[in-house]
């Protein structure tokens, strides 16, 4: 299964018994909308909603971390996915907060999912079927979880990719944020960088219609940030949603499997002992 699929894939694979499709949407601090009530207005017939905050650790003090194998397996079930399933995320604003929910799967060891190319903007403006309305119950599956570890970062993962170079730090924000010029979205957070971490804002992967670039203008992308073939990455934004962004580009642009830096900067500034760069 490819880790993007289009609109019209998707629209001619509705009803198929093995296939799942949820809306992963998560909208920051300041934005002024609820994602499941939009979701409930308006959604791709027979999807589910993904909660970015509850397929997580609940005694994490930082927002949204990877839950447990243990937990992952639970909530899936419950979702009703099982292994065989192929899955699908797509959210509200394009392609942003779905790649955490395709990361997470990865994460778990779950090959056969995907992110919907250009999500439910793309979908509304083909004139696409519509649902509303909270959808029926899932039928409870079997899950189980198979963790890949290579695929996700902490803190000490990224001080020593930072110190060595044995990885190159790449950070999914806005250049503003990046930079410390503009503020970040969590109040009392302060903006910046990390020594030595690059930056791409996950937006420059995506062309004018919103769609994720092809391959080789992604590669062209990567490389001026310093991202060529073999070189081990590492992804990170503010709370690890959108450095899946940049996850999921760079396997796109055929470079090594990043790993998610899944506290990113949240963590890292929030921390006394970590350096913080302004420019």
């Amino acid at each position: 299964m490819e880790d993007l699929v289009g609109t019209e894939w998707l629209a001619a694979q509705l009803g198929a018994p093995d296939l799942l499709v949820f809306d992963a949407t998560k909208y920051l601090p300041n934005e002024p909308f609820d994602a499941k009530a939009l979701f409930v207005e308006a959604h791709i017939p027979g999807a589910h909603y993904f909660d970015i905050d509850l397929v997580a650790d609940p005694d994490a003090s930082l927002p949204h971390m990877a839950p447990t194998a243990a937990r992952f397996e639970r909530l899936m079930g419950a979702m009703g996915v099982s292994n065989d399933h192929r899955v699908v995320f797509y959210d509200q604003k394009g392609l942003q907060s779905a790649a955490r929910g395709w990361w997470l799967m990865r994460l778990f060891g779950h090959a056969k999912v995907a992110v919907l190319d250009g999500g439910l903007p793309k979908w509304r403006r083909e004139g696409r079927a519509l649902a509303s309305g909270a959808p029926a119950a899932p039928h409870p599956a079997t899950y189980r979880a198979s963790l890949h570890a290579r695929r996700i970062a902490g803190i000490g993962d990224v001080r020593r990719a930072l110190a060595d170079g044995s990885a190159l730090v790449l950070d999914a924000r806005a250049a503003g944020r990046f930079a410390g010029t503009a503020p970040e979205p969590r109040p009392g957070l302060p903006s910046g960088h990390m020594p030595g971490a690059a930056n791409i804002p996950f937006t420059e992967l995506f062309g004018p219609d919103g769609t994720m670039l092809p391959p080789e203008a992604l590669r062209a992308r990567f490389a001026a940030a310093g991202a060529m073939p073999g070189r081990a990455l590492i992804t990170s934004c503010g709370t690890g949603v959108t450095a899946c962004v940049l996850a999921l580009g760079a396997l796109r642009a055929g470079l090594s499997e990043p790993a998610v830096y899944d506290g990113s900067w949240t963590e890292w500034a929030s921390r006394p002992d970590t350096e913080k760069v302004s420019s």
